[in-house]
């Protein structure tokens, strides 16, 4: 009977049952308290096309600053640490650690990030995590030791909010069979500002400093942060149904005290605040032991993310040593990778919501939406993902011109998007109002072997 269950929870992982997830981690809706069908301004999916795609555009602008910030330093990392080292020489370690920390603290931030935006909505986390992201490279300008601008990036890291809330905001404000094209503009944003960044600082970098890398980066971040204060709403819809509520209760003074008028945890009469924030901060743990589904797919995503950076971290090294490229040439470089993930964006734009709609209208009931629709995608593109490892390591080792190397880098920039934006998709369709913090689950492991795993290439490339 048992495994009767979890094979009917593994066809429907959407983690309705209470055995997946106990009572108080659903919303308890109210009937006098709900969108209308038509016509309701407060509905996010209502709101105007023009103002949804501002909005998912605002989205795209702030996931360009940040891959701007975080990447921008890969080229010169090495020459960074050289400077603030007291004998002026950079360990490969220390290096490897300037860019990857900040992988770290992505996985720490959405810890709270996705809870919070749960309990009190997307508007008021995103601009205090923006907040805290100024503040976090204001530090790194400023510091004067390596170990206080491995702090400052870290810290940074836990500040961005955009990885795990704007897949749930793309969820928020469209429905499941329109997603595709604003998923896929959130991904090609941060890879422009991952083509851009490392040759931009290569460049500033050879003439003014790495400071004043930090110094754009910051006025960006206050840039964006100005735009989501005056133009972002809140697009979280049992926290919108909550004020409204609230809205009435006050304007009609009819309510009793007493009266359930729950839309989300923090609101239940069985509940309190602090309860339902600790309930929404082990949330992400509960869905991701949940879901086998989720757990293999994150895995998969997290590999996938990893050899990534290990390929970004070791890339300037060679191009430097082997191929003896100047600093703004290195940077130039990683455009290579923008290259490839550019044409996987374009590839999931055009083929994510066509190969959904034709997956459900085939099925025995095309009314019964089915996340895994989304995931074909991921299937075709693993085969690139050994191909793109192969070649890099053998150009690298057997000294192949330049150009086997940026195609691997290509095609590894193709692999990564085409792996994340259906597994973004995925998740953001199949958990629903809790896709925040199901993003998080996937967002720690990714996180996590991308920080670590880079850090142990140089130990055994050594070995060898």
């Amino acid at each position: 009977m048992e495994r009767v269950e979890m094979m009917r929870d593994e066809e429907q992982p959407l983690l309705q049952s209470d055995r997946t997830l106990p009572p108080s981690y659903h919303a308890t809706p109210d009937p006098d308290a709900d969108f209308a069908p038509d016509g309701d301004q407060d509905d996010p999916r209502q709101w105007p096309m023009a103002y949804r795609w501002g909005l998912v555009s605002l989205l795209a602008l702030m996931a360009f600053t940040v891959t701007f910030t975080c990447i921008s330093v890969v080229p010169v990392a090495g020459p960074i640490i050289a400077d603030l080292s007291p004998d002026h020489t950079a360990s490969k370690s220390a290096s490897v650690l300037l860019v990857t920390i900040w992988e770290l603290g992505e996985a720490a931030g959405p810890l709270f990030i996705a809870p919070l935006s749960e309990v009190y909505g997307r508007y008021p986390v995103f601009n205090a995590a923006n907040t805290l992201f100024i503040l976090g490279v204001l530090l790194a300008a400023l510091s004067q030791t390596p170990g206080m601008l491995v702090c400052a990036r870290f810290l940074t890291g836990c500040a961005v909010a955009s990885n795990v809330l704007n897949p749930s905001v793309i969820g928020d404000i469209f429905p499941p069979e329109s997603r595709g094209s604003a998923v896929s503009l959130v991904m090609l944003a941060p890879l422009i500002g991952g083509a851009v960044g490392p040759a931009i600082a290569g460049a500033i970098a050879q003439s003014s400093g790495w400071r004043q890398i930090m110094c754009m980066s910051l006025a960006l971040a206050i840039f964006c942060e100005i735009l989501f204060l005056t133009l972002f709403r809140e697009t979280y819809k049992p926290v919108i149904l909550l004020r409204r509520r609230r809205h009435i209760r006050k304007r009609h003074a009819t309510a009793s005290a007493d009266e359930p008028l729950a839309t989300t945890p923090a609101e239940n009469e069985k509940e309190t605040e602090a309860h339902a924030l600790r309930t929404a901060i082990v949330r992400p743990i509960k869905v991701f032991t949940s879901s086998f589904v989720l757990q293999i797919l994150s895995l998969y995503g997290a590999v996938v993310f990893s050899l990534f950076y290990i390929m970004s971290t070791t890339l300037p090294e060679i191009l430097r040593e082997h191929y003896h490229l100047s600093p703004t040439l290195v940077g130039s470089s990683l455009i290579s990778f923008s290259i490839g993930s550019l044409l996987g964006v374009i590839a999931c734009d055009v083929l994510i919501d066509r190969i959904y709609r034709r997956l459900q209208a085939s099925a025995s009931n095309p009314n019964n939406p089915k996340p895994e629709n989304k995931l074909p995608l991921v299937l075709a593109s693993i085969p690139f993902l050994p191909l793109s490892i192969l070649l890099y390591g053998y150009t690298a080792q057997t000294h192949l011109p330049a150009s086997f190397l940026l195609l691997a880098v290509i095609l590894m920039g193709f692999s990564l998007l085409t792996t994340v934006v259906p597994l973004m998709a995925y998740v953001v369709d199949a958990f629903a109002t809790y896709s925040a913090s199901a993003t998080t689950s996937v967002l720690i492991l990714r996180c996590l072997m991308g920080t670590f795993l880079p850090l142990a290439t140089g130990p055994l490339t050594d070995s060898l």
